[in-house]
Parts: structure tokens; C-alpha cells; sequence
């Protein structure tokens, strides 16, 4: 079994309760043991004019392949009314596979570590709370030295 991060994001349609059904499926998946989710986060759209972000990462043990745990998380995304109409546009919900395992992929569907995780407050504080931080990604940076070049700028934690 490979531990996976899953970032989870929403800004539309009850965003808490979006992250937290979210949460109930990925705790449901097949050859998968659950290990826990971190606190959530609200911050600002990366694009004006739409509304705030609920994040959170989620992370389990699993021998689901990269491309199998990628359709089962557009199918719990689909579940619950993800439109695909607009890039960076708002949505209910968005998972996105930040680490899978030790793994670097590059597949046309899908790139593993995520592309902007190292540059995202939303991504790297929730993780940090599931990560250790020498945790080292496959360019060989820990997650300690991600989050001392993330400072915590436009992030509240919700109780």
C-alpha cells in the first residue's frame, strides 16, 4: 500500500458540507484504509470575483493505481455536481492527487507531485498537519522547506 494525499477543495453549494461528503466517499474507496483529514482552511479565490475556498487534504493507504484513484475522484467530484465548464472556474468540489506515495508521474491525465502544491498556502499548511515535515518530494525539497517559502497569508483555519 502507497500513503496518498488528496487536496480537496469547493466554493460553491454549502462548500463545508461539499469537503465533509467528500471526506464519507474517500473513506469509502476499494483497497483503501483510511488515515484522516486534516482541519479546514478558507482563502481567497485564486481569480477575482468568486466566492472564498473551503480546503482541506485528506490522506489514506491505498493499492488503487494512480490513473484508477484519479477516475474514482472525478466519479465522487461528478457525485456531487462538478461541471467542468470553465478552467479555474468555481465548483463544488475539487480532488486533486497531491502525493502518491513516493511517486513522480507524468501521465498526459495526470502529474503527480501536483504541479502547484509547492506554491499553495491552501495546500501545504493542511497537508503539513497529516505529513511530517522531512517528508521529501521526489525533486528532493521537504515539505519543511515548502511551507518556510509559503508563508500563512490569506488563510483562516475554521474550527
Amino acid at each position: 500500500m502507497e500513503r496518498i494525499y488528496i487536496g480537496m477543495g469547493s466554493n460553491l453549494a454549502a462548500p463545508t458540507q461539499q469537503l465533509r461528503s467528500a471526506t464519507d466517499a474517500l473513506a469509502q474507496l476499494p483497497e483503501t484504509e483510511w488515515v484522516g483529514v486534516s482541519s479546514f482552511y478558507q482563502s481567497d479565490s485564486l481569480l477575482p470575483g468568486q466566492p472564498r475556498y473551503t480546503n482541506a487534504v485528506a490522506a489514506f493507504d491505498s493499492r488503487l493505481s494512480p490513473l484508477a484513484l484519479l477516475d474514482a475522484l472525478q466519479a465522487i467530484e461528478n457525485s456531487q455536481g462538478r461541471e467542468r465548464n470553465e478552467r479555474w472556474g468555481p465548483r463544488t468540489l475539487d480532488l486533486d492527487i497531491l502525493l502518491f506515495g513516493d511517486r513522480l508521474i507524468d501521465e498526459p491525465r495526470l502529474k503527480v507531485p501536483h504541479y502547484h502544491m509547492h506554491a499553495r498556502a491552501f495546500v501545504l499548511y493542511p497537508l503539513a498537519e497529516l505529513a511530517p515535515e522531512n517528508l521529501q518530494l521526489a525533486d528532493g525539497r521537504t515539505l519543511r522547506e515548502l511551507l518556510a517559502a509559503c508563508p500563512f497569508v490569506g488563510l483562516e483555519r475554521l474550527a
